[in-house]
């Protein structure tokens, strides 16, 4: 049978290729064959316009592949198919066609500029944000509209009453200074012949808005609230009217409904204060005022390369309870990140407010978590009737809600709690025949969808929600499993890169803020600043994209080139301000630096990683002279960890869980009896613990693995399946549905750790999942994008059977183990363009072509 083309072919890393950024957008797709069938070549047509041009290229490439045609040009149109070409003859039919569109790809085409009203405001005050509108008018011969819009501060679109676009909170945080990023809508189907009117909410946002711990900062980037928009029609004869964003083209501004919206404190909206028919033809706008215009250098406006954030599941209350002075506590359930939408009859003149959390204590809402984070949404109703309300410029994060003032009745069809994220594509599944350890895995990815927000977060919920560093860097490998993160992560990376002090230095959490006196000024960390090397390369290995380490190359010798100075001749990182191995649960809840291991042991063993896998980066982009200087300076700092922290028993001068599973899974400790002793000694510390955790960020993506590593998987699995605190099935145990901060968020007698900083949303403690998916199903990388995969899953008789699936650039993996009787059964599947080598326990490493394998062995 022929091949087929199996799924949409796809353009970089978009999912909506709708005002991209290149003018050469690389090309996948994948693709279904027999399993002896082998792709030897492709061609690619392009239809712009009225022309059709074909390429034919000899490859065997099909991810990301070179755009073969002449650049687009801005605001360009193409369709792009692709049919491919087997070593034996056979070839595919067309795939459909599949369209990209570039956005504004030179500064000097933007026109419109920063717009907001034109009234005084205090600066230092809590702001009622503006509404803005305008009329135009259009023509009856509209070929296509598309509206390029930003903000200082986030904003909704309306065009003739119509909402534009899906997304909230747009165009999201970035290092507003470097880089403000720009949305494309296709606005084609609301444009109306003749008079058409376009109103813009705004709202404070990061860009203004309250940022950060110890109270807070407001007007980080600025103290204006304003719209940058430029509406584009063209006409059937190829002209073109633009409607910009300007002070002088008939814009108009008032006071809006909503008269506070924070990210930490909630939303209030005044249904009094409402403008009906405003965003509408004809709309008496003569009261409102005029407009100002404002600064933003057009270099810095970017297109948008991730997905933005939209409400990807809606939930219900699974219990309602009225308290006996009116209030209504709702459980949903399960702890997300979203806010809540109201429904109902209501009364004139009612005031409703929703407070939010996400634990209980006494049958109550428990905030002292959220420490300054007010978290509260209040809508005044103006009449009589039913209302529908949900908040525009917030999010919470929260499983329970408390509602006062409801005016009638409730039932749980009153209130549906809308879960908001970036819109990433999930990926990644894992399961096996444990419950628990089912339920531990779906906390992982609720934790990520709920902290992928634009930005990867540490947590969702209190004054802060920032994003570190080094929680997505332990992180990034489980997230690249789970979703189709690159263009997300990709993004961030940029900024990372921005924010980097001159001498290499990477913030601990990027954009910043003024932190206070732990983390100003900028000092460098291990494990934190580790990100601008060890995140590029997994959005590598996960994804097969160099153009990523590419981008991130200067960013990431910098790094490694401070840490070299640091370090000095004896190649060891002993001194300055770390973290270490954080939140490691031995430390007392105020000091969770206090670890069992060395943090000066942590940071060198973080050196000699970063910098090996630098030496592979200037490896795969060609750059030699680099690759073997960083290699040489990896082994002289695995030489010197050997003999600053490793004894000649294999012991380490840190007997922690920590300092070991660095070792091991960092590789830095080249003699092989000495790694056994060193894995030995692992296996009995957690057996001593009786499998109880004792690694904090650091340490915990890297124990189970430095268990398996040397031959210790049992143990791994024990250490896995331990329901005391503190363990992963101890928060599972005591009713988590997302990972937790710390191991005892939540205390064995109920009660909320005492400590200031306690999350119950935090996902840098759920980087074992990786190892999930890697160890337990058996689903790893060997070579970047999955080009060939490793097949090596670890049965376990405390599983009957456990099995993963991945949708990787060349398509679906599947990898299924389980027991039956005296037999283990193996089941894996390998896509087409991929090879994978296989490793069964008790049998020597095999390799297999595409298609669905079934192996049985004896136990």
């Amino acid at each position: 049978m022929p091949p087929v083309i199996s799924r949409p072919i796809t353009f970089e890393h978009y999912r909506e290729p709708l005002g991209i950024g290149e003018s050469s957008p690389r090309i996948s797709w994948q693709s279904e064959a027999e399993p002896d069938w082998v792709q030897s070549g492709y061609e690619i047509e392009i239809r712009r316009s009225s022309q059709v041009d074909r390429f034919v290229i000899t490859s065997s490439d099909q991810i990301l592949v070179p755009w073969p045609a002449e650049d687009l040009r801005s605001r360009e149109s193409a369709d792009a198919r692709v049919r491919v070409t087997g070593t034996n003859g056979l070839r595919s039919e067309w795939s459909d066609w599949a369209t990209v569109e570039t956005g504004l790809l030179n500064a000097d085409e933007w026109v419109a500029v920063p717009i907001s009203a034109d009234w005084e405001e205090d600066p230092e005050a809590e702001k009622q944000p503006p509404l803005l509108r305008t009329e135009f008018a259009a023509r009856p011969d509209v070929v296509s509209a598309r509206l390029y819009a930003s903000a200082h501060g986030v904003y909704e679109v309306e065009i003739n009453g119509q909402r534009v676009g899906t997304d909230i909170l747009s165009p999201g945080w970035t290092v507003y200074g470097e880089r403000l990023r720009y949305y494309t809508y296709d606005v084609t189907e609301i444009i109306n012949e003749g008079t058409n009117a376009m109103g813009v909410w705004l709202a404070d946002g990061w860009y203004r808005g309250r940022l950060g711990f110890h109270g807070g900062y407001r007007n980080l980037y600025g103290t204006d609230l304003s719209f940058i928009g430029q509406l584009e029609i063209t006409y059937s004869n190829g002209s073109r009217e633009t409607i910009a964003s300007s002070p002088d083209s008939g814009w108009r501004a008032s006071k809006g409904p909503i008269i506070m919206s924070s990210l930490y404190d909630g939303e209030e909206h005044d249904q009094r204060q409402e403008h009906a028919g405003w965003t509408m033809p004809g709309f008496d706008d003569s009261d409102w005022s005029g407009v100002v215009s404002n600064l933003r250098d057009p270099h810095t406006l970017v297109p948008a390369e991730g997905p933005p954030v939209r409400c990807t599941e809606e939930i219900t209350p699974v219990r309602v309870e009225r308290k006996p002075d009116g209030r209504i506590l709702l459980d949903f359930g399960q702890n997300l990140v979203g806010r809540l939408q109201l429904a109902g009859n209501g009364t004139a003149n009612t005031s409703i407010s929703v407070r939010h959390a996400e634990v209980l204590q006494d049958g109550e809402l428990y905030t002292r978590p959220l420490r300054d984070a007010r978290s509260t949404d209040i809508i005044h109703l103006a009449s009589d009737g039913s209302f529908r309300w949900e908040p525009r410029f917030t999010i919470h994060g929260f499983r329970y809600a408390e509602i006062s003032g409801w005016p009638n009745d409730f039932n749980a069809e009153n209130v549906t709690a809308r879960v908001y994220h970036t819109d990433m594509q999930r990926t990644g599944t894992f399961e096996c025949s444990d419950p628990a350890v089912n339920r531990l895995h779906e906390n992982v990815l609720w934790s990520m969808r709920g902290n992928f927000v634009d930005i990867p977060t540490d947590c969702p919920q209190r004054d802060e929600r920032l994003g570190w560093t080094g929680d997505i860097q332990v992180f990034a490998p489980t997230a690249s499993y789970l979703y189709d993160c690159s263009a997300m992560l990709s993004s961030w990376l940029k900024d990372v890169a921005a924010e980097q002090l001159p001498d290499g230095t990477v913030p601990w959490y990027v954009p910043v803020i003024p932190g206070g006196p732990m983390w100003t000024p900028i000092r460098p960390g291990a494990v934190w600043g580790d990100v601008a090397v060890l995140t590029p390369w997994t959005l590598y290995e996960r994804f097969g994209d160099t153009a990523v380490l590419e981008r991130q190359y200067s960013s990431a010798k910098a790094w490694i080139d401070l840490m070299d100075r640091l370090s000095g001749p004896g190649h060891l990182w002993n001194t300055g301000f770390q973290l270490g191995d954080w939140l490691d649960p031995n430390a007392p809840p105020e000091d969770p630096a206090a670890a069992l291991t060395d943090k000066y042991l942590v940071a060198t063993a973080y050196f000699a990683w970063s910098t090996q896998k630098f030496s592979e980066t200037a490896h795969v982009l060609g750059k030699a002279e680099d690759a073997q200087k960083y290699a040489s300076l990896a082994a002289d700092i695995r030489r010197a960890f050997t003999a600053e922290y490793v004894l000649d028993d294999g012991m380490m001068v840190s007997d922690a869980q920590t300092a070991y599973a660095l070792a091991i899974n960092f590789d830095l400790i080249e003699d092989s009896r000495l790694l056994q002793m060193a894995g030995d000694r692992l296996s009995e510390l957690v057996s001593k613990a009786e499998n109880r955790i004792s690694t904090g960020f650091a340490g915990t993506p890297a124990v189970t693995d430095a268990l398996t590593k040397t031959g210790h998987v049992e143990t791994a699995y024990a250490l896995l399946l331990e329901k005391e605190c503190p363990s992963w099935l101890y928060t599972v145990e005591q009713g988590a549905t997302t990972i937790w901060e710390r191991w005892d968020s939540q205390r064995p007698d109920g009660t909320v750790n005492p400590g200031g900083m306690t999350s119950f949303n935090h996902y840098a403690l759920g980087a074992v999942a990786d190892w999930l998916h890697r160890s337990v199903a058996g689903i790893a990388p060997l070579e970047p994008g999955y080009k060939k995969i490793l097949i090596a899953p670890h049965p376990t008789e405390a599983f009957s059977y456990a099995a993963g699936t991945l949708m990787s650039p060349y398509g679906e993996i599947q990898s299924r183990w389980e027991r039956d009787g005296q037999s283990l059964t193996y089941t894996f599947t390998v896509p087409n363009g991929t090879t994978a080598s296989v490793l069964l326990p008790g049998q020597d490493l095999f390799e297999v072509g595409a298609g669905e394998h079934h192996i049985r062995t004896d136990l």
